[in-house]
């Protein structure tokens, strides 16, 4: 009779969560190594690129649409508004509302990282996946990202 092993080492998800955290440290690497050439940090750049083509957004719209954290967003505004790309203005809706928006130095700071950051990265995907499987991958990855968020 063979003694059958239960090998933590075999369990499936074992096999894709490796390749998963490398995929994403080989990307976070590029990624960030980039948007500093444009002069920002991935944080600046999130959130440039999240208030690019809208008439501006509360703060708790800007975290719930950016990978900023709340706790770390107050100062990654004030360093975008020190840097004059974004300004905050009281809503006039709601004066008790602020509402941040990319000043014309912001805008024009979007139009000009946004494209070249998109040029930048598209071939690394383009050259690893097929359209097809882009979508298969997102779909999967969605799938994943919900796991962890329910209870």
């Amino acid at each position: 009779m063979t003694a059958q092993t239960n090998d933590p080492g075999d369990e499936p998800f074992l096999k894709v969560l490796r390749p998963l955290v490398e995929t994403y440290s080989a990307f976070m690497r590029k990624d960030d190594r980039h948007i500093r050439t444009l002069g920002l940090t991935q944080a600046q750049f999130d959130v440039i690129v999240t208030l690019g083509d809208t008439e501006g957004l509360r703060c708790k719209q800007i975290s719930e649409k950016t990978l900023v954290t709340k706790g770390t967003l107050t100062g990654v505004l004030d360093r975008l508004e020190t840097k004059g790309l974004i300004e905050r203005v009281p809503c006039d809706k709601d004066r008790r509302s602020i509402i941040t928006r990319l000043t014309d130095r912001g805008v024009e700071c979007f139009e000009r990282v946004f494209p070249a950051h998109i040029a930048y990265i598209k071939p690394f995907f383009e050259r690893g996946l097929s359209p097809a499987e882009m979508v298969t991958l997102r779909a999967l990855l969605l799938k994943l990202k919900k796991s962890f968020e329910t209870t």
